[in-house]
């Protein structure tokens, strides 16, 4: 069992492994990024990824504050489908429309998950860097084409 300050030593770690593994590659349009902390220009709409001693997630979160802003942000998610999962090469994320983050927050979470893993052991993660890298680079990808469409609705 680990104490508290042992999980976010162990956290810590991986983030800072995963950053530096992530560094030298460019985003779609060309930029140095910041993977572990990708920002969407886009106050409202962020792309997270999580990983605790059970399993590892990646999400696109909706959360504006506006209930109409959040309802279109997510519609034009709806809109963009087919060109989302074209850009990540597979189409069996989960697409909640109204969910609570951890907060107790309205967020909309469209997110993959995977099972029976744990960035407490430090020999799975190349399976969690395995499992983020693709999934970052194609959000990033879609969202250099798509991301347009967004700031035309706010």
């Amino acid at each position: 069992m680990y104490t508290k300050q042992e999980v976010s030593k162990l956290k810590q770690a991986f983030w800072t492994s995963f950053g530096k593994y992530m560094k030298p590659i460019l985003s779609a349009d060309g930029d140095v990024i910041s993977w572990s902390n990708y920002k969407t220009g886009i106050s409202g709409i962020s792309f997270k990824m999580d990983a605790d001693n059970r399993n590892a997630s990646i999400a696109i979160v909706i959360s504006p504050a506006d209930p109409a802003l959040h309802k279109e942000f997510y519609n034009q998610f709806l809109l963009h489908k087919g060109m989302l999962a074209a850009a990540l090469g597979e189409d069996d994320w989960q697409w909640e429309a109204d969910t609570t983050d951890e907060y107790g927050r309205d967020i909309s979470k469209i997110s993959k998950q995977l099972d029976n893993i744990s960035v407490l052991r430090s020999e799975d993660w190349p399976d969690i860097i395995s499992f983020f890298k693709p999934r970052i680079l194609a959000l990033d990808e879609f969202w250099s084409m798509a991301r347009y469409a967004f700031e035309a609705v706010m």
